[in-house]
Protein backbone atom coordinates (compact mmCIF):
# COMPACT_ATOMS: atom_id res chain seq x y z
CA UNK A 1 0.00 0.00 0.00
CA UNK A 2 2.97 2.89 1.00
CA UNK A 3 4.37 1.53 -1.88
CA UNK A 4 2.03 2.60 -4.57
CA UNK A 5 1.44 5.78 -2.58
CA UNK A 6 4.80 6.25 -2.79
CA UNK A 7 5.09 6.18 -6.72
CA UNK A 8 2.03 7.54 -6.94
CA UNK A 9 3.29 10.96 -5.18
CA UNK A 10 6.30 10.52 -7.33
CA UNK A 11 4.52 10.91 -10.67
CA UNK A 12 2.37 13.35 -9.54
CA UNK A 13 5.10 15.53 -8.49
CA UNK A 14 6.50 14.86 -11.48
CA UNK A 15 4.00 15.09 -13.96
CA UNK A 16 3.55 19.00 -12.07
CA UNK A 17 6.92 19.89 -12.88
CA UNK A 18 6.64 18.79 -16.50
CA UNK A 19 3.79 20.69 -17.15
CA UNK A 20 4.65 23.88 -15.28
CA UNK A 21 5.18 26.87 -18.02
CA UNK A 22 8.67 27.88 -18.88
CA UNK A 23 9.79 31.31 -18.11
CA UNK A 24 9.52 33.58 -21.12
CA UNK A 25 12.52 34.36 -23.16
CA UNK A 26 13.80 37.96 -23.57
CA UNK A 27 14.07 38.77 -27.13
CA UNK A 28 17.07 41.20 -28.81
CA UNK A 29 15.97 44.43 -30.33
CA UNK A 30 18.00 46.24 -32.68
CA UNK A 31 19.91 49.13 -30.33
CA UNK A 32 18.59 53.22 -30.43
CA UNK A 33 21.18 54.84 -31.97
CA UNK A 34 22.72 58.84 -31.61
CA UNK A 35 19.62 59.62 -29.38
CA UNK A 36 21.11 62.88 -28.33
CA UNK A 37 22.50 64.02 -31.42
CA UNK A 38 23.59 68.02 -31.11
CA UNK A 39 23.88 67.35 -27.34
CA UNK A 40 26.95 66.69 -24.79
CA UNK A 41 25.44 63.46 -24.68
CA UNK A 42 25.96 62.88 -28.87
CA UNK A 43 27.24 59.34 -29.48
CA UNK A 44 25.48 57.85 -27.10
CA UNK A 45 23.30 54.55 -27.60
CA UNK A 46 20.90 52.63 -25.70
CA UNK A 47 21.88 49.18 -26.84
CA UNK A 48 21.46 45.57 -25.67
CA UNK A 49 17.60 45.87 -25.21
CA UNK A 50 15.96 42.54 -24.14
CA UNK A 51 12.35 42.17 -24.18
CA UNK A 52 9.85 40.18 -22.71
CA UNK A 53 6.24 40.19 -22.83
CA UNK A 54 6.13 43.26 -25.57
CA UNK A 55 7.20 43.78 -28.99
CA UNK A 56 10.55 45.18 -30.07
CA UNK A 57 9.07 48.30 -31.15
CA UNK A 58 7.67 48.82 -27.78
CA UNK A 59 10.69 48.30 -26.32
CA UNK A 60 12.50 50.44 -28.30
CA UNK A 61 10.52 53.49 -27.13
CA UNK A 62 10.21 52.44 -23.79
CA UNK A 63 14.22 52.64 -23.88
CA UNK A 64 14.34 55.74 -25.94
CA UNK A 65 11.70 57.87 -23.57
CA UNK A 66 12.87 56.36 -20.13
CA UNK A 67 16.30 56.77 -21.01
CA UNK A 68 15.64 60.66 -22.13
CA UNK A 69 13.73 60.96 -19.00
CA UNK A 70 16.33 59.54 -16.34
CA UNK A 71 19.03 61.60 -17.82
CA UNK A 72 17.18 64.32 -16.93
CA UNK A 73 16.54 63.02 -13.61
CA UNK A 74 18.84 63.65 -10.69
CA UNK A 75 19.91 60.44 -8.97
CA UNK A 76 20.09 59.65 -5.26
CA UNK A 77 22.85 59.06 -2.94
CA UNK A 78 22.97 55.17 -4.07
CA UNK A 79 23.14 55.99 -7.45
CA UNK A 80 20.19 55.17 -8.64
CA UNK A 81 17.41 57.49 -10.72
CA UNK A 82 13.74 55.80 -10.42
CA UNK A 83 11.15 57.81 -13.24
CA UNK A 84 8.19 56.67 -14.90
CA UNK A 85 7.16 56.77 -18.81
CA UNK A 86 3.54 56.35 -18.72
CA UNK A 87 2.94 53.24 -17.07
CA UNK A 88 6.53 51.69 -16.86
CA UNK A 89 8.78 52.14 -14.37
CA UNK A 90 12.08 52.81 -14.93
CA UNK A 91 15.46 52.09 -13.11
CA UNK A 92 19.15 53.64 -13.82
CA UNK A 93 21.76 52.04 -12.68
CA UNK A 94 24.64 54.81 -12.33
CA UNK A 95 27.52 52.83 -10.89
CA UNK A 96 30.05 51.62 -13.48
CA UNK A 97 30.73 53.03 -16.79
CA UNK A 98 27.69 52.15 -18.18
CA UNK A 99 23.85 52.64 -17.20
CA UNK A 100 22.07 49.59 -16.75
CA UNK A 101 18.19 50.29 -17.00
CA UNK A 102 15.62 48.41 -16.14
CA UNK A 103 11.47 48.88 -17.52
CA UNK A 104 8.90 46.72 -15.89
CA UNK A 105 5.37 47.67 -16.56
CA UNK A 106 3.86 44.40 -15.05
CA UNK A 107 4.80 40.76 -13.96
CA UNK A 108 5.31 39.72 -17.46
CA UNK A 109 5.96 43.08 -19.31
CA UNK A 110 9.93 43.55 -18.70
CA UNK A 111 12.81 45.83 -20.61
CA UNK A 112 16.36 45.90 -20.06
CA UNK A 113 18.84 48.03 -21.71
CA UNK A 114 22.20 49.54 -21.76
CA UNK A 115 22.95 53.15 -22.28
CA UNK A 116 26.74 54.69 -22.80
CA UNK A 117 29.04 54.42 -26.02
CA UNK A 118 28.50 51.13 -28.00
CA UNK A 119 31.36 51.10 -29.61
CA UNK A 120 30.30 51.25 -33.37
Amino acid sequence: MTKKLITAALAAVLLAVAAAPAPALAKSCRPVLNMFEGSRLEGSDSYRIRATGVSCSTARRVARQGTRRAVAATPNVDGFVRVRYRRWRVLDDLRGSTDRFRARASQTKRISWLFGDAGR
